[in-house]
């Protein structure tokens, strides 16, 4: 099953948490590299993304180095890696920055993949979310893990609302092995 919506004109946003990141003393936060059980994690949700054909246009991806590491994982995993742009503004972003932030992706990007930080990357999915999948939405709401993957469809980027979102799926590299 393609969890690519066949909705006329939709566009798919993939809220990805960094994968697990290792707590070096002395080091400052925005400089934190993944941890082993991070390396291994963003292997499987690349491989989820692309058994369920989701090809984001588009990465954004906060500057800290453990979004950066994420990333490099991910995008040597994926079929075809989507553009990244870094995004110093999803570091420490709340949800009302990342909305601000997305309102301004250009129309012509069908699928967005925005790679951050939480509490404000599961903020913003809950706000965002107003329908789908309920079991997915309860188990998002309850926590938001590092390299957790929610899937949601919107209509447009420019007018992101609270409840406009529907979530298709929300996977963590748990359910994945």
């Amino acid at each position: 099953m393609s969890l690519m919506s066949s909705k006329q004109n939709a566009r798919h946003l993939y809220l990805l948490r960094h994968a697990k990141s290792a707590w070096p003393d002395g080091m400052d936060d925005h400089d934190r590299p993944l941890a082993e059980r991070g390396r291994k994690a963003a292997p499987l949700i690349a491989a989820f993304m692309a058994d369920h054909k989701i090809r984001p246009d588009l990465a954004l991806v906060s500057t800290a180095r453990r979004t950066q590491e994420t990333w490099d994982l991910l995008a040597a995993s994926l079929p075809k890696a989507p553009t990244k742009r870094d995004a110093a503004d999803l570091y420490e972003a709340d949800a009302s920055a990342i909305a601000t932030l997305l309102r301004s992706i250009d129309p012509s990007v069908e699928s967005l993949l925005v790679i951050g930080h939480n509490p404000g990357l599961q903020d913003f999915a809950l706000d965002l979310v107003g329908g789908g999948d309920l079991g997915a939405r309860t188990r998002m709401a309850e926590k938001f893990p590092t390299a957790g993957l929610a899937v949601i469809r919107v209509k447009a980027w420019q007018t992101l609302l609270p409840s406009s979102g529907h979530l298709e799926s929300f996977v963590t590299p748990r359910m994945l092995g």
